[in-house]
C-alpha cells in the first residue's frame, strides 16, 4: 500500500465515517442438540463460549492495529427451531437465556438466531419458537430473532405471515426494545453477518467469520468530487470507491479467522449507515441530484448505487455474500429520518426502494394501534416483492406510539418518526391463510 492510499485511508476514518460495521462468528449448534432442553441449553452456552470467547479481544487487537474501527462483533447460530425440535418443550426461553447468557460472558454486542425457517410450512419446533418470540425478546437483552416465511422456491407461506403480524404486535407490547430485534424474511441468507437477521445456515461450516462492512459517508465524498458529471462517472466512481471499502473488509476478516483459528466466509459490503451526520445513504442519493430522497427519481438513483457497489465488491473480494448492497433503515439514517419528517418519504415510497435496496422496510416505526392483519400485509407485500424479484426482502417493524411522536431507541438503532400507515383492513385478505404458490420462474431446476 503506498502513501497515497494510507492517506485515503486515514481520511476514510476520521472525515468520512467509515468502520468496520461487524465482525460475526456463525456457529453451528448442530452437536448441540438434547432431547432434555436444559441439557441442551447447557450445551449452547458452553459452546458458544468456547468458540467466541476471544472473538472481542482479537478483534479489538485488529481495530488497533490498523486503525479501523470495528463496531460490533457479533455472533450468530443454527435457528433454534431446528435445536428445539429434539425437545419435549412447550417454549425455547431456556435456549434464549442460554444464548443471551453467553453473549454477556463474551461480552459480544448480540446474538442471531432464534430463528424458524417456515418458507413452506412448519415443522415440530417452529411454531413453539415463534410463540416464543415476544417473552425471549422481552427478557433477553443481546438476543435476535428471525423467521423465513417467503422463498422464490416455495412462494409465501401466509399462515406465518398472519403469525408474524401477531408477534410482532405482541413483542412491541411486552418490549421498549424487542420488536427492533426481530425481522421477518422472504429469501433469507445463511451468511449474514449483521442483525437481526443473521443465523447460521445449516450449508456453513462448524464455525466462520463474516464481516459486514461499510461507508456510505466514503461514497458521498467521493461523490462530491464529480457534481455535475455524467451517471457513468458516477457509476465508475461509486464502484472504485466499493472496492477500497472491501478490500479493508476483507483484510479484517483475513486477520480475523487466522487469529481465531476458523473459516474465513464472507465479506458483506452492505452500505449500512448510523444516526451520525455524514453516514447517510439518503444522502449518498440526494448527492446525486435529489432535492430529498424520496422524490422521483429515488429509486433509480438508489438502483445505480446497489449495483456498483456490488461490481466493486466482487472486484476487491472472491468471497462477497451476506446481504451486499444499500441498507435503508429509517432510524439508523439521519437522511431518512429528514425526508420523513419533510413530508417527501413515505411507507409506499420506501416499499417500491425495497425492489431495489439490500433488504427492506427496515427499523421503520408505525402507530401502536396499527392492526396484527395490517403489520402481516405489510410482511407479505415485502416477501411478495422478494419472491417474485428473487431477492432477499424483509420487514422490521416496531408499532410504538402514535403518527408524528419521535420513538427513540439510542446507540446504532436511533430514532425514527412515527409514520403514517393506510388505514384501510387487509384482515380478510390475512385471514385467508394458506400458502401463496412459487411464481413459475422459481422452477429452473
Amino acid at each position: 500500500m503506498d502513501i497515497r492510499q494510507v492517506t485515503e485511508t486515514i481520511a476514510m476514518i476520521e472525515e468520512q465515517n467509515f468502520d468496520v460495521r461487524t465482525i460475526t462468528m456463525g456457529i453451528s449448534l448442530l452437536d448441540c442438540i438434547d432431547p432434555d432442553i436444559n441439557k441442551a441449553a447447557d450445551k449452547i452456552y458452553k459452546k458458544v463460549v468456547e468458540k467466541a470467547g476471544s472473538l472481542v479481544k482479537v478483534g479489538d487487537e485488529i481495530a488497533a492495529e490498523l486503525g479501523i474501527p470495528i463496531v460490533n462483533k457479533r455472533v450468530s447460530v443454527t435457528p433454534i427451531s431446528i435445536i428445539g425440535a429434539a425437545t419435549d418443550a412447550t417454549d425455547y426461553l431456556p435456549l434464549a437465556h442460554a444464548l443471551d447468557k453467553a453473549a454477556h460472558e463474551i461480552g459480544i454486542d448480540f446474538i442471531g438466531g432464534f430463528s424458524a425457517l417456515v418458507q413452506k410450512g412448519y415443522q415440530k419446533g417452529d411454531e413453539i419458537l415463534i410463540n416464543s418470540i415476544p417473552r425471549a425478546l422481552a427478557e433477553t437483552e443481546k438476543v435476535c430473532s428471525s423467521v423465513n416465511i417467503g422463498s422464490t422456491k416455495s412462494g409465501i407461506n401466509m399462515t406465518a405471515v398472519a403469525d408474524m403480524g401477531r408477534v410482532i404486535k405482541e413483542t412491541a407490547q411486552l418490549s421498549d426494545l424487542g420488536a427492533a430485534k426481530l425481522v421477518v424474511f422472504a429469501n433469507a441468507v445463511e451468511d449474514n453477518p449483521f442483525m437481526a437477521g443473521a443465523f447460521h445456515g445449516v450449508g456453513e461450516a462448524d464455525v466462520v467469520i463474516n464481516v459486514g462492512v461499510s461507508g456510505p459517508g466514503v461514497v458521498k465524498r467521493a461523490l462530491e468530487k464529480v457534481r455535475g458529471e455524467s451517471f457513468d462517472v458516477v457509476a465508475e466512481t461509486v464502484k472504485k470507491t466499493a472496492f477500497k471499502i472491501t478490500r479493508i473488509g476483507q483484510l479484517v476478516g483475513q486477520m480475523a479467522s487466522e487469529r481465531l483459528g476458523v473459516k474465513f466466509g464472507i465479506v458483506d459490503l452492505s452500505l449500512a449507515p448510523t444516526p451520525a451526520v455524514g453516514d447517510s445513504v439518503a444522502r449518498v442519493l440526494e448527492e446525486m441530484g435529489l432535492e430529498a430522497v424520496g422524490t422521483h427519481g429515488t429509486t433509480a438513483a438508489l438502483a445505480l448505487l446497489n449495483d456498483q457497489v456490488k461490481k466493486g465488491g466482487i472486484m476487491a473480494c472472491n468471497q462477497v455474500g451476506g446481504l451486499s448492497g444499500a441498507f435503508i433503515p429509517v432510524s439508523e439514517d439521519e437522511g431518512m429520518i429528514a425526508a420523513v419528517q419533510n413530508g417527501s418519504l413515505n411507507l409506499e415510497k420506501l416499499e417500491a426502494m425495497t425492489a431495489i435496496c439490500s433488504v427492506g422496510l427496515d427499523m421503520i416505526a408505525i402507530p401502536e394501534d396499527t392492526p396484527h392483519e395490517t403489520i402481516a400485509a405489510m410482511i407479505a407485500d415485502e416477501a411478495a416483492i422478494g419472491v417474485i424479484n428473487q431477492k432477499t426482502t424483509a420487514v422490521r417493524i416496531i408499532p410504538k406510539g402514535k403518527e408524528g411522536d419521535m420513538i427513540e431507541f439510542g446507540g446504532l438503532l436511533g430514532a425514527a418518526p412515527v409514520m403514517r400507515v393506510n388505514h384501510n383492513s387487509s384482515a380478510d385478505f390475512i385471514h385467508r391463510g394458506g400458502q401463496i404458490p412459487a411464481p413459475v420462474h422459481s422452477f429452473k431446476n
